[in-house]
């Protein structure tokens, strides 16, 4: 299987793109296409000493800028590498494409090269999530700041197949995220979308609260992309926050730091559960294709990770299933609705 990285899109150059792909390539038995400046990425990996069989480069002129409006890769930018990659998915020269560049440019790439998913009106940032049972997925976070009731529900079936065949469960418990556990709380959207859900043949578990995000009574956890994308940048404040003070407490105590020897280990495992590198990236959901975008700062390890996701994704052809879910919604109504 074939992966196309964007390999000059994040914020640290390719360095990190390249040792990430390298290690994917050897540890998920995948190939990995390099898309940037072919100049820049010979020389790089020419400094790595990654000469690797699995790894080629696929030449593309120009990058698509942090700064830059995402609307620019469709209107001047059809050369940049994210355009590129996103094309040798849509050819069938691979299966799936990761990119650590910008996020909007993402998201243009993947709607006008591969197009929406038929019946699907918003595609969907799906990101990974701890949580004291393991691992939840929450969407939308950010790919969409109005939703409808109906948007909401496709990112619920959505989720329910990311659910099932990258999180490995069987029936996942797909939570509406609001303001009160009662079917009564929230507002009319999502009154509207507990409506849908209710009668729909998933396993929804009805509302949850913003507090129980991380408890584990959900797998899938569903919201409009204006609230997911707060909620996930609190969340990474709040743990940047709690390892922080943490380590000055450990610091600023005789006890703390005699202690230290004692408490590395599962402070170790602590971080390991919570570091995004470990989930790697999040699917952008509802397009005719893998997309997977990575945070701008990934480190190879993050790179290698979204790799395996995507892997996963386009084995257990995700995006053919989403299909068949929202075209399955659309023959059924809702329960309540049938005579």
């Amino acid at each position: 299987m074939k992966i196309a990285l964007d390999a000059v899109g994040g914020d640290h150059g390719p360095a990190p793109c390249i040792e990430g792909a390298l290690q994917a390539a050897k540890e998920f038995d995948v190939e990995v296409i390099l898309v940037g400046d072919e100049t820049t990425l010979k020389q790089e990996c020419a400094r790595l000493s990654c000469l690797d069989a699995r790894l080629s480069i696929r030449h593309a002129s120009q990058v698509v800028e942090m700064h830059e409006s995402p609307a620019a890769v469709a209107r001047k930018k059809r050369d940049s590498s994210i355009w590129v990659a996103t094309e040798l998915v849509k050819n069938g020269q691979a299966a799936a494409v990761v990119s650590p560049g910008n996020t909007g440019a993402s998201m243009v790439a993947a709607f006008f090269v591969l197009g929406l998913t038929k019946g699907v009106e918003r595609p969907a940032i799906a990101t990974s999530l701890p949580t004291l049972s393991g691992e939840a997925v929450m969407l939308d976070v950010g790919a969409n700041v109005d939703c409808t009731a109906t948007h909401l529900e496709q990112f619920a079936l959505m989720g329910n197949e990311y659910g099932k065949h990258i999180l490995g469960k069987p029936s996942p418990r797909v939570g509406l995220l609001s303001i009160g556990e009662e079917d009564s709380k929230g507002n009319e959207v999502t009154k509207e979308a507990f409506k849908l859900l209710k009668g729909s043949r998933i396993n929804f578990v009805g509302n949850i609260e913003g507090r129980d995000v991380y408890s584990g009574i959900a797998d899938v956890v569903v919201c409009d992309g204006f609230i997911g994308n707060v909620a996930l940048k609190i969340s990474e404040g709040v743990a940047e926050m709690i390892k922080k003070l943490l380590l000055k407490e450990i610091a600023g105590s005789f006890i703390g730091r005699l202690a230290y020897p004692l408490m590395a280990g599962p402070l170790l495992n602590l971080k390991r559960k919570t570091d995004y590198a470990e989930f790697g990236g999040a699917p952008l959901l509802g397009v005719n294709g893998v997309t997977m975008i990575c945070h701008g700062r990934s480190s190879a390890k993050a790179i290698k990770n979204a790799i395996r996701r995507a892997k996963g994704m386009a084995e257990g052809r995700v995006h053919e299933l989403i299909q068949r879910d929202i075209e399955e919604s659309h023959i059924h109504p809702p329960m309540d609705e049938k005579t």
